[in-house]
């Protein structure tokens, strides 16, 4: 099916059959370029903006140590913010130069509205917002940055186009 894409666990979906452009490809390309970079999950281009899609899954069945996982460790979400960086270099040689929004998708043991704000809060600060206020003249480097459950996503006006649903095993 184009662009319907499985989440590397192979038990969620996303279905981007309403996007201008969307794709899963990026870490395949980094590593067919050799390099060891950092990347997001999912691209989807709308008309007006690009979404740069993280996703994040400790609830699944069989996730490794799900009850261990905590994604407001430092060392986790400076990871997770990385990879927004490191994504930049593939939309440029895509000559993707629409706004951009980031979302982390997450869903972990004892998560929760109030643990998602509060790491959302964290990882902001790491993203550019202040450097492009500082000395950006108007150039935006992110235009939105959001931690949300796979429920707030789906149900989301704009997000929600592109819903995220378990795959169907048959």
């Amino acid at each position: 099916m184009p662009n319907i894409f499985i989440e590397e666990n192979g038990r969620y979906r996303i279905d981007c059959s309403k996007a201008v452009w969307a794709t899963d490809k990026m870490h395949d390309e980094y590593q067919r370029a050799g390099i060891h970079i950092k990347d997001v999950d999912f691209v989807i281009e709308t008309e007006d903006y690009l979404i740069l899609l993280e996703y994040k899954n400790a609830n699944i069945q069989g996730a490794k140590k799900p009850h261990s996982f905590n994604p407001e460790e430092q060392k986790k979400y400076l990871s997770t913010t990385r990879k927004f960086y490191d994504s930049l270099h593939f939309l440029k040689l895509m000559n993707k130069a629409k706004p951009l929004h980031f979302i982390y998708v997450l869903e972990y043991p004892n998560g929760d509205m109030v643990t998602r704000k509060r790491l959302r809060e964290k990882m902001k600060l790491e993203l550019p917002f202040a450097l492009q206020k500082n000395i950006g003249n108007g150039i935006e480097l992110i235009n939105k940055f959001d931690v949300v459950s796979i429920a707030e996503w789906n149900s989301d006006e704009e997000y929600g186009k592109y819903p995220l649903s378990t795959v169907d095993r048959i």
